[in-house]
Parts: structure tokens; sequence; C-alpha cells
């Protein structure tokens, strides 16, 4: 897979510059409590109003910081920080806090939403000479705290490929709770492996109309996080066995339509596969089976880059994806 460079970086940073501060489209998840609860995505979410939808706005600001960070001296790293700035305000993060804490917002953006939250104050808290961090943390510990209240009552994890998915929200959890809440790290790997930790080899499907994420590669991905690396290899061996689903079914997939925004859902299914079978192949012993993952990860990356700056209905996301899967080792 290609490396990340300043050019990929600036251009990720310039296309989610270009929607982070687009208030329309927006699909608002708002659950009304009358009828005078009424407003625009900007009155009801003053820092994420932008990107078609809030959990786009907040991993597409998770995008924004990760690129400044690591590219300090690209052109577009000076508006991040003055948008930055501009964004993330006491006031305006007050502001959506208010909003989570309604009765109505009890199940907002749960469990997504959520850990993309949490993932942009784990980088925000990276970027030293800057306050993000302070002024994200209190959401960030309203959703801790929801995932502390939600896990225990979640008797079934949920698999589908979509924004409910259980094992991808956790995996970002996860890396934020490793370094701001040792309680939280060890209930997700506690629910981790009482729900995944026993799984027979994999043989459902993987691919749904509306898919960016594949079900079981999310769980590896998780498993990985949570498991010591030999009892990972164990545990892979038996779920994604070499020579099954990986090796035989698990190829790229093609987006019909890429202006419906469902549809546009495969392009990025490509590119959180690739995050998670990079992943996975860094994790493996140097050997054929590595390899073979790391050459699927680059076909399912070249599959779908040329899309996140494509139509709105994918590029107003699909970067993070993208970036996801360049970080991975």
């Amino acid at each position: 897979m290609r490396p990340l460079d300043e050019k990929l970086a600036s251009r990720f940073a310039r296309t989610a510059l270009g929607h982070v501060g687009q208030e329309y489209p927006n699909s608002l998840g708002h659950v009304m409590a009358g009828p005078f609860d009424t407003g625009t995505p900007r009155e009801l979410h003053p820092a994420f109003y932008g990107s078609f939808d809030w959990h786009s706005c907040v991993h597409s600001w998770w995008t924004l910081l990760t690129v400044r960070r690591l590219f300090p001296d690209m052109a577009e790293a000076g508006t991040i920080s003055e948008l930055a700035d501009k964004t993330f305000t006491t006031d305006q993060l007050a502001a959506e806090l208010a909003y989570l804490q309604r009765p109505e917002s009890r199940g907002f953006e749960r469990p997504y939403g959520w850990a993309w939250l949490l993932y942009l104050h784990l980088e925000a808290s990276r970027h030293d000479s800057r306050e993000w961090a302070t002024l994200l943390a209190p959401l960030a510990r309203h959703f801790a705290a929801g995932f502390a209240d939600y896990l225990p009552k979640l008797t079934y994890p949920i698999t589908t490929g979509t924004h409910a998915n259980t094992a991808f929200a956790l995996t970002l959890a996860h890396d934020w709770a490793c370094s701001f809440d040792p309680g939280l790290r060890s209930l997700i790997e506690e629910y981790a492996k009482a729900q995944f930790g026993s799984l027979d080899e994999y043989r459902g499907w993987d691919v749904g109309g509306d898919s960016f994420l594949s079900p079981v590669l999310s769980v590896a991905l998780l498993m990985q996080r949570v498991m010591p690396p030999k009892d990972f290899a164990r545990w892979l061996e038996t779920v994604l066995p070499e020579g099954g689903w990986l090796e035989t079914a698990c190829a790229p997939v093609t987006v019909s339509d890429p202006t419906d925004g469902k549809m546009a859902h495969l392009d990025g299914l490509n590119l959180s596969r690739a995050w998670a079978l990079r992943q996975i192949a860094g994790g493996l012993e140097t050997g054929s089976r590595a390899g073979y993952l790391h050459d699927l990860a680059e076909k399912h990356f070249a599959a779908s880059l040329e899309a996140i700056d494509g139509d709105y209905m994918g590029s107003h996301w699909l970067a993070s994806f993208a970036l996801l899967a360049l970080l991975a080792k």
C-alpha cells in the first residue's frame, strides 16, 4: 500500500475542509421532544453541524487533526488550526454537551458517533500546544460513561455492517480507554472476550448492499487489541482459518451508483477492509499469509481511493477510512 505522504495528506485535508463547515444537505438524527423542539443543524450542533451528519463531521475532524500532526508544515495546517480554534470553543462544545444530555438523546449516535468522538479526543490530546483536548473532554467523558452503562445491558452484540456495529465502536473506544479510562478498557476487554472469544469458523454473508464495515473483520480488529498475540493468532486460525473466507471470498466490492448514499457505503467497505487486513497482517509472523493479507489490503484500498473526493455521498466521510488504512501497521 502506498505510504501516507504530504501530497495525499493534503488531499485528505482539502476534502475534509471543504465539508466540515458545509451545513446542507444534512441528515439529522434528531428525536423531537415536542412541536417546539426544532432547529437547524447549526443551531442544534454548533460545532458538528457539517459533513452531512454529526458523526461524519466528528470523524472528519479526526482526519484533519491527524494530518495536521503528522505533517505540520503542510499547506493546509494553518487553516486546520484556525478552523479548529473557531470550532472547539467552550460555548459551542457546551451546547453540544447539553444536546447530548437531553433525555431524548440517550441513543443519539450510539455507538458509532460515540466512538468517533472518543477517537477525536484521543487525537486532540496529541496536540500539546492547543487546548482542543481539554475542551472536548466533557463530551468524551459523557460518551465513556455511556459505554459503561450500555455494554452491561447489550446482551447480544450488533454485527451489522453499518453504524450500529458493536465491534467497530469498541475498537476505537478501546484505543481511547487505554489512555484515559482503565475501567472502561477492562469492561471492553471483558465484553469482547465473552461475546467473541469462542466463535467458530466464519461462514456468513459479509457484504450487504449498504455495508461499509465487515462484520467479521471488525471483530478481528477488536480481538487483536484485547488478546495477547499468541492467543489472537489461535483465535484467527479458528475463525478465519487459512484457506477459508479470507482466501476464497474476500474480494473488493464495486459501487454501481456513487451518488446514492447507501450504495456509496461499499467504497467504505473496501477501505475499512483494507484497514483491518493490513492491521491483522501486521500482527502475524512474517510468512505467506501475512503477505497475502497485505496484498489483499492493497487491492481493497486501490479499489476505492478515488472515491474520497468524488461524489459528496462518499467524499463527506471516506477520507477518514482511507486514513485508518494508511496508519495501520
